[in-house]
């Protein structure tokens, strides 16, 4: 009786055993492979699922996006530049069956071929269609590796270069570049400023020219401003410095006519008739 007890819990213990082992449960975001005697027979879709132990393997496979950093890569671009480039690739299982069968890591299969596509692509570019065509390189990235993963059952969504690294030399020129860049703009801006300066002053003498008293009332308006400050310095425009010179000139030719006559006047009296005996 005893030992009929013991073969019945040893039986239990091993029906318990069995059947957990048959239970498997398949997450919403994952599908279930399913391999008998080493061959495939179908998907298993999420929920509760039974397999026969012992003679199914069910593989599961998460279908969610990967994130997956691409470590820094030293590369030289088309002109001859050393950059270090780093990136992220972003990726999903589309295919579960070929993400078993047809790879065997394919996490690690997409890292390295991330890497050796970063360093062909940026290659061909120039330093500047890299620092200024992101998108493009990004794009172009991501169509060399969906060529590649589609037929491991995997789409490439996203390739973004996350950090460029370049020389301090580099640097330093391209800062220089930059700032003879603003001075160019600067100077242009102050040229065109001067020439509309110009075109504006010609037109202001155009018409002072008409009307002469538009200048004597600019000046006027000079000395007003000026007088706001305080200034001890009397500034005498141009106009009123030659109106100074010609009224001086003037003068000076009164003056000279004043003494011209008062010396002529004298010697006309000594040349005057004699008085008579």
């Amino acid at each position: 009786m005893g030992a009929q007890i013991i073969v019945l819990i040893v039986v239990l213990l091993v029906v318990a055993v069995l059947l957990w082992m048959s239970i498997k449960v398949v997450q919403q975001y994952e599908r279930g492979v399913l391999f008998r005697l080493g061959r495939v027979i179908g998907i298993r879709q999420p929920g509760l699922r039974f397999i026969i132990p012992f003679v199914d393997v069910l593989h599961l496979v998460s279908l969610r996006v990967v994130t997956m950093p691409i470590q820094s890569q030293g590369i030289i671009t088309r002109d001859n530049v050393s950059v270090d480039i780093s990136a992220v690739a972003y990726f999903k299982v589309v295919d579960a069956e070929k993400s078993v069968v047809a790879i065997e890591n394919v996490n690690a299969a997409i890292n390295q071929i991330a890497q050796t596509t970063l360093r062909k692509v940026v290659g061909k570019h120039s330093l500047d269609e890299t620092l200024s065509e992101t998108d493009r390189i990004n794009l172009d990235i991501r169509e060399i590796l969906d060529v590649t993963t589609i037929a491991w059952g995997v789409e490439v969504t996203l390739v973004e270069l996350k950090d460029i690294q370049l020389p301090e030399t580099m640097k330093r020129a391209m800062a220089r570049q930059a700032e003879a860049e603003r001075e160019k703009r600067a100077k242009i801006i102050n040229a065109e400023g001067e020439a509309l300066a110009a075109a504006a002053l010609g037109e202001a003498s155009d018409i002072m020219m008409v009307h002469p008293l538009a200048l004597q009332l600019r000046n006027l308006q000079s000395l007003v401003e000026i007088g706001v400050d305080k200034n001890t310095t009397v500034v005498f425009p141009s106009p009123i410095m030659t109106t100074i010179e010609e009224l001086t000139a003037f003068l000076h030719r009164e003056s000279h006519a004043a003494d011209q006559n008062t010396a002529t006047t004298p010697a006309k009296a000594l040349t005057g008739t004699p008085a008579a005996a």
